[in-house]
């Protein structure tokens, strides 16, 4: 790595829209996806200008979802056409840890060779639907010709999948998402509901926590999470409409304010960052 920089934030976007959440598929089965108002590529837009809105440029990976590429492959081209990184979501967002080997196998080479093809350059990077991941699967995201996986959430995996073995590999990588470790407990800090929820000097005292220890900060977000307007989903539970609305008005200028704060640091995509 340059001389000049000395720590580096990895920005990353899960493309994909309000209605293909996973809190809310007890309300909006996958059926009914095609019958939604598509608000992803308006507001990826958003991030995109938000991005080239700054003199240094800085790069960010896009993990994107194969059922949102295959209706906006126009979207897709255009992140790697502002020199993003396009990376594999899978195909439907469907939870891996309740779906068999095979349909795992599947789901995820479709959507690394549909991103290919529209973008006709390879595809390194995957992350699972809501970050659930366990050992197995991480053996099928290494076998399906990835180069790093970036589905490790210490938070929210702790009681839920397992334990993870992070791979010490020459050709396989684990990126996993920021969070803040304090005296073996763990706070959740990484990005999403959490990003808009902690007012930002504290977000940012703990960045620069995770910074001063790891030298990386690894931050992720969504389109939809960019998106006030967006249609409410009034039948789920107060718990799953507080944690998807709650400021969604102020994600905007907390990005651009986390940009500004930190523009001294290098801002790069997850293959860039292994490449160095």
């Amino acid at each position: 790595m340059s001389k000049k920089y000395k720590k580096t934030i990895l920005l990353t976007f899960d493309v994909e829209d309000w209605f293909q959440v996973e809190n809310f598929k007890e309300y909006i089965p996958f059926s009914s996806w095609d019958s939604h108002q598509l608000r992803v590529e308006k507001n990826t837009h958003t991030i995109l200008n938000l991005l080239d809105s700054f003199t240094f440029k800085p790069k960010a990976t896009f993990f994107v979802l194969g059922w949102i590429a295959n209706k906006l492959p126009a979207l897709v081209r255009e992140i790697h056409a502002r020199g993003h990184e396009v990376a594999n979501h899978g195909n439907h967002h469907h939870l891996c840890t309740k779906q068999t080997f095979k349909e795992i196998i599947e789901d995820l080479k479709t959507g690394k060779k549909l991103l290919e093809d529209i973008i006709g350059k390879r595809v390194y990077g995957y992350r699972a639907p809501s970050f659930a991941i366990n050992n197995d699967i991480l053996k099928i995201v290494r076998d399906t010709g990835h180069l790093y996986d970036s589905s490790f959430n210490s938070f929210s995996l702790h009681g839920r999948y397992g334990t993870i073995d992070l791979p010490d590999s020459s050709d396989f990588f684990e990126l996993p998402i920021s969070n803040l470790t304090i005296n073996q407990k763990v706070f959740p800090l990484g990005g999403g509901g959490y990003f808009r929820l902690i007012p930002f000097p504290l977000f940012k005292l703990g960045m620069n926590w995770v910074l001063n220890k790891d030298k990386t900060f690894l931050f992720y977000s969504h389109p939809w999470e960019f998106d006030p307007d967006q249609p409410r989903v009034e039948q789920a539970s107060t718990s799953f409409k507080f944690r998807h609305y709650i400021n969604l008005n102020k994600t905007q200028n907390k990005l651009n304010a986390l940009i500004k704060n930190f523009n001294n640091l290098k801002f790069i995509t997850c293959i860039d960052y292994l490449q160095q």
